[in-house]
């Protein structure tokens, strides 16, 4: 008699119908997602076909896109227990790391483009969050707790480089004394050292850098167009001799393809420098279950069904539970056993002996252009 487990795990690896057509490679050289599939708003499913006159071969590679988006307002905010921070900025959307397990690719969808190479192809900087951010702190009941720069998408992607929207805010936040969070996987956060360490002195600034395997080759794979793992050691080691101070992240950690390397991470950054942690298991919301199986299927063929097979018994047997406490962590004994690996390397190499928290009574509110300066 057939195994039902095994059933399952061949049904759900198996191409949803209607599924988009996959670009071959060469166009898709350099992304992560394996398809542009429709999003969950579409109200048909859009599919490449080959019309006889061999015309797919014709199309040109997926290029990168950056167009400019004046925003409304751009301090985002959230009351979600399991999360650090109750308010964040994003100063682009999309990203073109392309970072195959993003749990932000689904948001591309309300833009009305595909959470897959859309994603890490239509980028948007929003040109005036520097000018917004002076508004919105000067706001008589603003009451500062610190921001975190970067939460759905990474502030120092490649876009970064020549709009330089991450650093304007970060200068606006000097002026004021205004405490601040990275959260990024690229070296190009060096560049800001000189306002990092300003703010660091005063107890206004910490940074996490996110590393998910030291393999050079995965990291192509599963993250194309972040920084190289050597890289973003040295942007620890960096951050951390300029007095900056710095966690990494081990996330995402995904079963039975990178959670054998927990304690190699971890000690590859403390060696550089960081001394907080932090983990996340793999999350899979909405359109990004399909999109991380047809990568696992085109990179990883010979462990797609154990990966998936582990992390649905994380999850109750679902693919994703979104429920607080349990979306980044997971439940069952392999999650339980992540985590006590976790904890045990921590306290084996000293990280996470202190809890740093960023000051907020050093904050002066900017004065608006025409207006003048708080009394109180």
């Amino acid at each position: 008699m057939r195994d039902d487990r095994e059933h399952i795990i061949e049904t759900e690896l198996a191409p949803a119908e209607g599924a988009d057509l996959k670009p071959d490679a060469e166009r898709r050289r350099g992304r992560g997602a394996r398809s542009n599939r429709s999003s969950r708003y579409d109200e048909g499913k859009r599919e490449a076909f080959d019309d006889g006159w061999e015309t797919l071969a014709t199309l040109d590679a997926f290029r990168t896109d950056v167009m400019d988006e004046h925003a409304k307002s751009i301090i985002a905010t959230n009351d979600s227990p399991d999360l650090s921070f109750d308010q964040s900025i994003n100063p682009y959307r999309g990203c073109e790391h392309g970072c195959i397990y993003c749990y932000a690719r689904p948001t591309h969808a309300y833009l009305g483009h595909s959470p897959g190479l859309d994603f890490e192809t239509k980028i948007y900087a929003k040109v005036n969050a520097p000018e917004l951010l002076e508004q919105e702190l000067a706001r008589r009941n603003y009451v500062p707790k610190t921001i975190a720069l970067g939460a759905v998408t990474d502030p120092y992607q490649p876009a970064e480089r020549e709009r330089g929207i991450s650093r304007r805010i970060l200068e606006v936040l000097d002026r004021t004394s205004h405490p601040v969070g990275i959260v990024t996987k690229s070296a190009g956060i060096v560049r800001d050292i000189d306002i990092l360490a300003r703010m660091a002195e005063r107890g206004l600034a910490r940074v996490a850098i996110s590393i998910t395997t030291l393999d050079r080759q995965l990291a192509r794979s599963m993250e194309p167009r972040a920084a190289t793992p050597p890289k973003r050691l040295e942007a620890v080691r960096r951050l951390s001799e300029a007095g900056i101070p710095v966690a990494v992240l081990t996330a995402p950690i995904i079963p039975a393809l990178n959670d054998n390397e927990i304690e190699s991470i971890l000690e590859a950054a403390y060696e550089a420098g960081a001394r907080e942690a932090g983990f996340v298991v793999l999350r899979l919301p909405l359109e990004l279950k399909e999109l991380f199986r047809e990568w696992l299927e085109t990179d990883h063929p010979n462990r797609a069904a154990r990966v998936i097979s582990i992390l649905r018994s994380m999850h109750g047997g679902r693919d994703y539970v979104s429920e607080f406490g349990i979306r980044q962590r997971g439940t069952g004994p392999y999650a339980q056993q992540i985590g006590l690996r976790f904890r045990l390397a921590c306290q084996r190499l000293g990280l996470n002996k202190r809890s740093l928290k960023l000051r907020t009574d050093l904050f002066t509110p900017p004065v608006p252009k025409g207006g003048q300066m708080r009394l109180f």
